[in-house]
């Protein structure tokens, strides 16, 4: 027996998308194809700013602070008898 279950699914966006595409070729709304198919590209543009935060976030934690980088180039530049 085979007991399988997917949760996937077009999701809120994908049905109001649909909604706004039968309405539009109804004739019901007068809208512009842009706002027609905004629950797409808005989702699209979460996305993208969710993945920007996420870098942002990243290069922040990994950067060394000012101070350090200063230690470090002293280090790399002073002569070897300073050390």
């Amino acid at each position: 027996m085979n007991n399988t279950s997917s949760s996937g699914g077009i999701g809120f966006a994908g049905l109001l998308t649909i909604a706004f595409i039968v309405l539009k070729l109804a004739g019901f709304i007068a809208w512009s194809w842009w706002w027609v198919l905004s629950p797409l590209w808005i989702g699209a543009g979460l996305a993208l700013a969710i993945i920007a935060a996420v870098i942002g976030v990243l290069l922040t934690i990994n950067l060394p602070s000012k101070r350090e980088a200063e230690i470090e180039v002293k280090k790399m530049t002073s002569p070897d008898w300073v050390k």
